[in-house]
């Protein structure tokens, strides 16, 4: 005879979890906070330091639940439900870093001139400067690409480590 398998939905199979097993669900919460913050330090890591070196350490793992509102992570738009969602969060010039920027001209806004500090200290006014543009310095996605795997394992290792305890006990 074959296995018949329902699918129930992410909600549907957490709340069960959860009345099984509560200590599932805080394992994998606090698993889930590891790996955000282990994902952040390896983003971190390949980031470009740039002058100041402030977008690296920008890059940070954090649960959605902490961060102010409007606050968006890295990977993925709208929050989540869940109530322990964790994701990377970085300033938002990560998309120009990596993914790059074409070359464009950057005018004074409602025909104003531009007025800038130039390298040998002069101020400069003038009506339009082309910008060159910049070059991709992929850093996000190649590396939680290689980490995901990883990831998803420590999470699964931490549900299962609770369900076994919680059943050892029973």
């Amino acid at each position: 005879m074959a296995f018949q398998t329902k699918i129930i939905g992410r909600e549907a199979l957490m709340r069960r979890l959860d009345e099984l097993v509560p200590e599932a669900n805080k394992a994998a919460a606090v698993a889930k906070l590891e790996v955000a913050r282990e994902a952040a330090s390896r983003i971190a890591s390949r980031a470009p330091a740039g002058a100041t070196g402030a977008y690296k350490d920008s890059i940070i793992g954090a649960r959605q639940a902490d961060m102010p509102a409007g606050e968006r992570p890295v990977f993925g738009g709208n929050p989540s439900k869940d109530p322990d969602a964790t994701a990377v969060y970085a300033d938002f010039t990560w998309k120009f870093l990596e993914h790059g920027t074409a070359p464009h001209l950057i005018k004074g806004r409602n025909g104003k001139r531009l007025v800038f500090t130039a390298r040998n200290g002069a101020r400069v006014s003038v009506p339009s400067v082309n910008h060159p543009g910049s070059a991709a310095q992929p850093h996000i996605f190649y590396t939680w690409k290689a980490y995901r795997k990883a990831a998803k394992a420590k999470i699964s290792r931490a549900i299962s480590k609770a369900v076994k305890a919680a059943t050892k006990g029973a």
